[in-house]
């Protein structure tokens, strides 16, 4: 249900980050088409006002051209002083709201030159007056008035301030929902990892300690010593329990103490086959339990690589573990082997499998595969955990594949 609160959500900010770029588009574009207009309206009054034009049937759309986004030429039979034209048109700017600076300049066709050219910053002009180039000469037959407009473009994005804050404190705050949004189901997902180890620490330890608690009971009785058979069992019992709580504490300690990434090494000659063989030695118990079958396939006994012999043995007994464990009838393959420049150690079962969304969580801290029961198989999810670690201490890498129902491998990638 979070999963998919937090996806609508974020498809929703997604939306209005796009519907607020949509916006932002088009009161640019009304903001272009409004310039341009007031432009028009005040070219048009500064016509009326020094009778420029000597045809009163032209419109202003065969009078006004714009032969470029910042340009405006308009035909000019009279070409009037450079006084009374500088006046006009700051006076018309000023009454039609064009408040940004313009370079003019009065082209006659007889003389092929420009008979004067004039920059004229507004009353209200936001912009430095800074030298601006001559104006570029335009082809055409007849004498011509033409602006130039050198701050176009920061001057409409300054009549679009009001929206362009307000867009920018949106997308901040949506960035900040959105990264809150994040940080609640990571969190969410901490949770209920943690939850998930508490549930599990709780079952690993309730039943070895109740185990340990009725073996003792049984151990206190006065007529024990009679029954020498008994008193061996119940013994072994205790032990067999200790040793399991012993060997889980020992993994919640070294994790506790081996926060780095990589765990010190101790790098030596080894012999991966040798480690193999102790592996499945010190699982033999937990193999004749769950009647597994385990097949060898080691290309070259004798090979050798440089490893940290007890990590690696480590990491070879928590594969091994995990087939044995998720397995209901366990068939598992060992190999081992040269794979290009890598060493390699596969450990291969026909177990319940990990479904392919899981398997970039296996490697970490306490993470549990779910299966509908979390009490069904023992453990803390430290074990891969633990062989990452390892074999990330070693330069190495880890491939998975998994296929749910039908089984998983897991093989250990070492430089050679």
């Amino acid at each position: 249900m979070l999963k998919w609160l937090v996806l609508s959500a974020t498809v929703l900010i997604g939306l209005i980050v796009v519907v607020q770029l949509y916006w932002l588009t088009k009161v640019y574009s009304f903001e272009q088409k409004q310039f341009n207009n007031n432009v028009v309206k005040s070219l048009r009054s500064v016509f009326e006002d020094l009778q420029m034009n000597d045809d009163p049937t032209l419109d202003l759309q065969q009078l006004i051209h714009n032969p470029a986004n910042d340009y405006y030429l308009f035909k000019a039979d009279t070409i009037p002083e450079q006084d009374s034209l500088t006046h006009y048109i700051r006076k018309e700017f000023g009454d039609f709201d064009v408040l940004t600076d313009v370079k003019l300049g009065a082209y006659s066709t007889k003389q092929k030159k420009y008979l004067f050219q004039e920059y004229i910053p507004t009353v209200a002009s936001r912009f430095d007056i800074t030298p601006v180039s001559g104006l570029p000469v335009l082809s055409q037959d007849y004498d011509h008035i033409l602006l130039y407009f050198p701050h176009r473009y920061q001057y409409i994005l300054s009549e679009m301030n009001f929206w362009i804050i307000s867009s920018v404190a949106l997308f901040l705050a949506l960035i900040g929902l959105t990264i809150s949004l994040f940080y609640f189901y990571r969190q969410k997902f901490l949770a209920e990892i943690q939850k998930d180890f508490v549930n599990n620490f709780t079952h690993e330890f309730k039943t070895p300690l109740a185990v340990i608690k009725i073996a003792a009971e049984v151990l206190i009785q006065d007529d024990i010593i009679q029954k020498p058979e008994r008193l061996k069992r119940y013994s072994s019992i205790i032990q067999h329990q200790t040793s399991h709580l012993q060997s889980q504490v020992e993994k919640l300690l070294k994790s506790a103490s081996a926060e780095n990434k990589k765990f010190p090494m101790d790098k030596v000659i080894v012999q991966p086959a040798k480690l193999i063989e102790q592996a499945m030695n010190k699982l033999q118990p937990l193999i004749e339990q769950k009647q597994a079958v385990v097949e060898l396939k080691l290309e070259n006994f004798e090979a050798i690589i440089k490893a940290d012999e007890s990590h690696l043995e480590l990491a070879i007994i928590n594969l091994l573990e995990n087939a044995l464990k998720y397995s209901y009838t366990p068939h598992i393959i060992v190999s081992a082997g040269k794979e290009e420049s890598d060493y390699f150690i596969s450990v291969k079962d026909n177990g319940i499998g990990i479904d392919k969304k899981y398997i970039k969580n296996i490697f970490k801290k306490f993470y549990r595969v779910p299966t509908g029961n979390i009490h069904d198989v023992k453990g803390f999810g430290l074990g891969l955990n633990f062989v990452k670690r390892i074999i990330d201490g070693h330069d190495g890498r880890i491939r998975v594949h998994s296929v749910p129902g039908i089984g998983t491998e897991f093989r250990l990638l070492i430089p050679s």
